[in-house]
């Protein structure tokens, strides 16, 4: 056969899918539609890598190395940075103070002028924010004029919240938080990509896999629209004179026509999603459209890949069907089929997999291409599963309501195509599942105990420098929602008045707040406690800090070092009162074993006695309770930062790849939904005199609805049932692969396929309209 007979073929049936009149255009429509969809969410996935990479081209861009070990001489082209961060609800704000040192200081990304004294340049989204009416204490925690925006490149998101206010005085001896610098940007030392976690890396090519399989599904389901009645058209050029091949060939034209107006389809509705994603936010993520550009490679795999795919898996169709002069034999009773060819795609897929079991985090990275073939045969292996698991069953069914037997007699004639419309939400679901195992079972490795009660403490402060103690407590305890307030210092300590040979800390606190460290019998100010197990009272003579602490002896308060920390030297006598005490196990500090009450040290030392921070019980039933403790913290000290406690802390890799699951899960679902609706739309176009013809004999509607909700709801049962076999079957082996013990969740397994038939059951109630519209005797009128 040669390449031009094809090419004539190709293009006599794309005509027939484009000047087939109405019944023609909609049924091309249809097509186009579903692979529109499959198409745009492709094309948003081959973006990925660049919304990556420009997120981070713009964070590397306005780095700042607070904590450079190198920091250059004032100049005429440096400036004075200071980290100012705060929280908004759920939203963190970035913040920076920046006071420039020179007409020739860099200034940061976006931002084409510095701000001057009590002004600030924001985010067009914090600038909405700031004006809307529901930030109120937001515009108190920020008390700058706002005097311009900041640009696109100076920012990952449309919706990311960050200002640069100016600042006065800042000071590099000040904070930890300020620095100098002399260009924005990230060191080239620090720059250098990190070893990836072979498990991690393991997750985000399952991700990739189990999110895009879903989308191939419905693509191939998309070119097979209106195939029965596309089937009985081919007779008719059998009539006239062409082979079965020309036959095939003209099919696979119609249904390359749909695929590349589909093509047409999903790159308008890229076009929108992309303006839409550019302007909006989900899951707290959000991009610029610029960021959503595709890849031009992975662009013009999809150009190609969804034609040719279409051609393929529509002469894969017709090798079932003989289309001959007078009908189509496939209306005849079919031959059961085959099972043995069918189990090879998950065996292969096991097999693939297989080899990895018990790899882990120590024995190198996972195969990708191993670990990509695998997973995808095992959820392609559902759609060759699920036609022979529907057929086998049904064959089974028959007695029951007049809906029932309607309905099951219809799956035994076309069973193909039932299995054919659940394919991708079986796929999905089974990926679903086996995501979630494989997170949930891998949760421990990258979650770590903070050792924090937040029963205790919800929220800690802790100041940028220096800041006087008395009085700190109670300015917290005054903020609404503060049910409690205890503020900690530390003051250093040591034999000698300059380069002691032995020294530590000491915690300075009230009464209140020694005893959330230490159970103590009595406290009155002018008090000084030593705590047993961590002095080594238990043990003096392996303890240097106790042969220090005897009552009446001298010691220095801040005392200098020769490196340059020229301290207070401020004269300290142990008091005769010294007494030791027993550490609380849930003590809010574990690192001082000298506890001193501000009464026992003299006037002289208060200035070395530096703030380690406030610890704060809140009252739940106040709703911004955080807020007005960050509003407090901002007034004492606009460097302040404020923590919440939390019993654990998960990495932020995994976190982010989590994350990425979730975004890209509401893509699917969405695909899922409206691509079922179409799919839906069209079976019942299909069958739309058949449903005329039952109306006009009598058939009440009642019973040919339940008929239709039938023809849906065991097809959809029977795929589900096998999605969550191959889905714990995958999340198993994974689990397997990365050394982890296999535990399972039945509730996260029950959550995935409630999730997947919902989706069915919302798509089945809209479909019920058109439905109850088909069934009118007038739909047997035909011109």
């Amino acid at each position: 056969m040669s390449a031009r007979q094809w090419a004539v073929d190709l293009a006599m049936g794309a005509r027939f899918a484009v000047t087939g009149g109405r019944e023609g255009w909609v049924r091309t429509s249809l097509t186009a539609v579903g692979v529109g969809l499959g198409v745009a969410l492709l094309l948003l996935c081959s973006a990925v890598p660049n919304v990556l990479a420009a997120r981070g081209e713009v964070n590397d861009a306005r780095y700042v190395n607070i904590f450079a070990p190198k920091i250059p001489p004032k100049g005429d082209d440096t400036l004075l940075v200071a980290t100012a961060d705060t929280t908004w609800r759920d939203d963190d704000i970035l913040g920076r103070l920046i006071e420039p040192e020179g007409g020739r200081a860099p200034l940061p990304p976006g931002v084409d002028r510095f701000p001057g004294k009590a002004e600030m340049l924001v985010s067009p989204a914090l600038k909405d924010l700031l004006e809307s009416d529901d930030a109120k204490l937001l515009r108190e925690r920020l008390p700058y004029k706002i005097t311009g925006t900041i640009g696109e490149s100076g920012l990952v998101g449309s919706h990311e919240l960050v200002y640069y206010a100016g600042g006065s005085g800042l000071k590099l001896t000040d904070s930890t938080q300020v620095t100098r610098l002399n260009r924005f940007g990230k060191p080239e030392d620090l720059t250098a990509p990190e070893k990836t976690d072979p498990v991690l890396l393991l997750m985000v090519l399952v991700v990739f896999v189990a999110l895009l399989t879903p989308v191939a599904v419905f693509i191939a389901a998309a070119v097979r629209f209106g195939g029965e009645r596309r089937d009985r058209r081919l007779a008719a050029l059998r009539l006239v004179g062409s082979d079965r091949g020309m036959t095939r060939r003209i099919a696979a034209g119609e249904a390359l026509a749909g695929a590349l107006l589909g093509l047409v389809v999903g790159t308008g509705f890229f076009l929108l999603s992309r303006q839409k994603l550019g302007t909006g936010e989900l899951l707290g993520m959000s991009v610029w459209p610029g960021y959503l550009d595709p890849a031009p490679a992975l662009a013009a795999l999809v150009a190609v890949a969804v034609p040719v795919a279409a051609v393929l898996v529509t002469l894969l169709a017709m090798r079932g069907v003989v289309v001959e002069p007078l009908g189509v034999v496939r209306a005849a009773k079919q031959r059961r089929r085959r099972l043995w060819w069918r189990l090879l795609p998950p065996l292969a897929g096991l097999g693939m997999l297989y080899p990895m079991i018990g790899q882990g985090h120590e024995n190198g990275e996972f195969n990708q291409y191993l670990v990509i073939g695998g997973v995808l045969m095992l959820l392609i292996g559902i759609t060759a599963l699920l036609p022979w698991v529907v057929e086998a069953v049904v064959v089974r069914l028959g007695k029951g309501s007049l809906s029932w037997q309607l309905a099951v007699r219809r799956l035994q004639l076309s069973s193909g195509s039932a299995a054919r419309m659940v394919n991708g939400i079986a796929v999905a679901v089974a990926g679903a599942i086996a995501l979630q195992m494989l997170f949930t079972g891998t949760q421990s490795q990258y979650t770590k105990s903070t050792g924090q009660d937040p029963s205790r403490v919800q929220m800690q402060v802790e100041f940028s420098g220096p800041i006087q103690l008395s009085g700190v407590d109670s300015e917290f305890a005054g903020a609404k929602g503060v049910r409690a307030a205890v503020a900690l210092a530390r003051a250093e300590y040591g034999e000698a008045r300059r380069d002691p040979e032995y020294g530590n800390s000491m915690t300075v606190a009230t009464c209140a707040g020694l005893r959330e460290l230490a159970t103590l019998p009595s406290c009155e100010d002018g008090d000084v406690f030593v705590t047993r197990t961590r002095s080594g009272y238990e043990n003096p003579d392996n303890s240097s800090e106790l042969a220090l602490l005897k009552p009446g002896r001298q010691l220095w308060i801040d005392p200098s070092y020769d490196g340059g920390d020229h301290g207070a030297e401020v004269p300290w006598t142990v008091p005769a009162n010294l007494r030791a005490v027993d550490a609380r196990k849930d003590s809010l500090q574990d690192y001082n074993s000298v506890l001193v009450t501000p009464g026992a040290l003299p006037r002289a030392a208060a200035p070395a006695v530096i703030s380690d921070g406030v610890y704060l019980r809140l009252d739940p039933s106040v709703p911004d309770a955080r807020e007005y403790v960050r509003n407090v913290a901002a007034r004492l000290d606009p460097l302040a930062q404020t923590y919440g406690w939390s019993a654990s802390q998960q990495d932020a890799k995994y976190t982010s790849i989590r994350t990425g699951l979730f975004v890209g899960s509401a893509f699917v679902l969405a695909l899922i939904g409206a691509s079922l609706l179409v799919s839906q739309l069209e079976q019942l176009r299909e069958r739309k005199k058949l449903l005329s013809a039952l109306v006009a004999f009598g058939t009440r509607r009642r019973t040919l609805s339940l008929s239709v909700l039938w023809q849906t709801a065991l097809p959809v049962g029977l795929g589900l049932a096998l999605a969550t076999s191959v889905g714990v079957t995958l999340g198993s082996l994974l689990l397997k692969m990365t050394d982890t013990p296999v535990t399972m969740d039945w509730a996260s397994v029950l959550t995935m396929t409630g999730v997947g038939a919902a989706v069915v059951g919302v798509v089945t109630l809209l479909s019920l309209p058109p439905l109850l519209r088909m069934m009118r005797p007038t739909g047997l009128r035909t011109e």
